[in-house]
């Protein structure tokens, strides 16, 4: 057996990176009251509700037809002076949650939200009001990826994942099912880290031959050490402990190329949160993602081995920008046989994702009958041959 040494060092490299989400503890959250004041885009034109249009990119009055760039809306409308101050809204409590109480600015309804929702509808008018002291201050996002993909959408994926899957419940395929389908912007921390650091990694490396009838395998074991700097570019992690970490991290990558100046105005027709996670504790989350990205890159530079793993490591992450954004997500809830199935679709690339159920009778019935057409199949040939042999 032979033992063989090499060092070697790997030049820097800048990466792009689509990390696991791994589960974050709810932050606790101070309990104070507060003023909210909330903000409902009116069409300049004629007053009417104003919402996003997805498939526009613009603004658009259902009532009178107007469409308006964000341009063209922040020029008629002075966000300031629509903005409806409620000077009765107050802070309600129970075990659990705290609330905050406000009226709807256009059918005067009382409407309850919970702390960490930045824009909501309500469930009277269907207006959209979007509470604007949740969104000032350090919870201002820096930028927004817009929606790119509509509710319907949603709904033809939701028909598409169950297709080809012969062991869901009929039922369950129904989109009647679906309780709700919401279009969220749920916050993220884009980090930009600089790794550097050294590992060791065991290589081996075997060959094998044959002398007469003995076969002979020999293998060298090696020690090969890297060294090196990485960037690792917009390493996302969500930060709101209220979404399933598994199903943000499969929806994923979006494209930062298509994030926008935040400006609450892309919030009309849908729900958005604000951070409950934040950027300290998140941090962790991404350096953690950047070293396991980083051992995959050292392994990577290792060529020619049979197998290869990482012994040790020595990092030292650091970062020099987090930026705060929301990005867009539809959350689909189905309600079968008692129980809640959340899905979720990436808003900007359709990427569609979630668990279905597996009807047991279902699976046990087409088991059975492929195993009875495997056995008919099988004592037919029995047959066939039998008659062959004898003649």
């Amino acid at each position: 057996m032979a033992k063989k040494k090499t060092k070697d060092n790997v030049s820097n490299k800048t990466v792009e990176e689509t990390p696991i989400v791994e589960e974050s503890k709810k932050e606790e959250v101070e309990v104070k009251k507060v003023r909210s004041t909330s903000i409902d885009h009116k069409c300049p034109n004629c007053n009417a509700k104003l919402n996003y249009n997805i498939e526009l990119q613009k603004w658009k009055c259902d009532y009178c037809d107007s469409e308006f760039t964000l341009e063209e809306l922040q020029k008629r409308l002075n966000n300031a002076s629509t903005a409806k101050k409620n000077d009765d809204s107050e802070v309600v409590e129970d075990d659990d949650t705290t609330y905050v109480q406000y009226n709807c600015p256009d059918c005067g309804a009382e409407i309850i939200a919970d702390e960490l929702t930045s824009a909501t509808f309500c469930i009277y008018c269907g207006n959209t009001a979007i509470l604007k002291n949740k969104l000032a201050g350090k919870f201002k996002p820096d930028y927004i990826i817009p929606f790119k993909k509509t509710e319907q959408d949603a709904r033809n994926a939701f028909n598409n994942v169950t297709k080809g899957k012969p062991f869901v419940p009929k039922s369950f395929k129904s989109t009647a099912n679906i309780e709700k389908i919401r279009g969220v912007y749920i916050p993220f921390w884009l980090y930009t880290i600089l790794l550097s650091g050294d590992v060791k990694i065991s290589g081996t490396k075997s060959t094998s031959w044959r002398v007469g009838d003995t076969h002979y395998t020999k293998t060298d074991y090696y020690d090969i050490y890297r060294k090196g700097t990485m960037k690792f570019n917009r390493i996302p992690v969500d930060g709101s402990s209220r979404f399933d970490d598994a199903l943000m991290n499969t929806i994923e990558p979006f494209n930062y190329n298509d994030l926008k100046e935040y400006n609450h105005a892309y919030l009309s027709g849908f729900i958005a949160e604000k951070y409950d996670i934040d950027k300290t504790r998140s941090f962790k989350d991404a350096s953690d993602r950047s070293k396991t990205t980083g051992d995959q890159e050292f392994l990577n530079t290792c060529v020619g081995y049979g197998s290869k793993m990482v012994v040790s490591r020595n990092y030292f992450p650091r970062t020099d920008l987090c930026e705060y954004v929301l990005l867009p997500v539809y959350m689909v809830n189905v309600k079968y046989n008692g129980k809640y199935y959340t899905f979720a679709m990436n808003g900007q690339t359709g990427e569609f994702v979630g668990n279905v159920p597996i009807s047991p009778m279902k699976a046990i019935i087409k088991t059975v009958i492929a195993f009875a057409i495997a056995f008919v199949i099988a004592l037919l040939i029995s047959i066939i041959f039998f008659y062959i042999g004898g003649n």
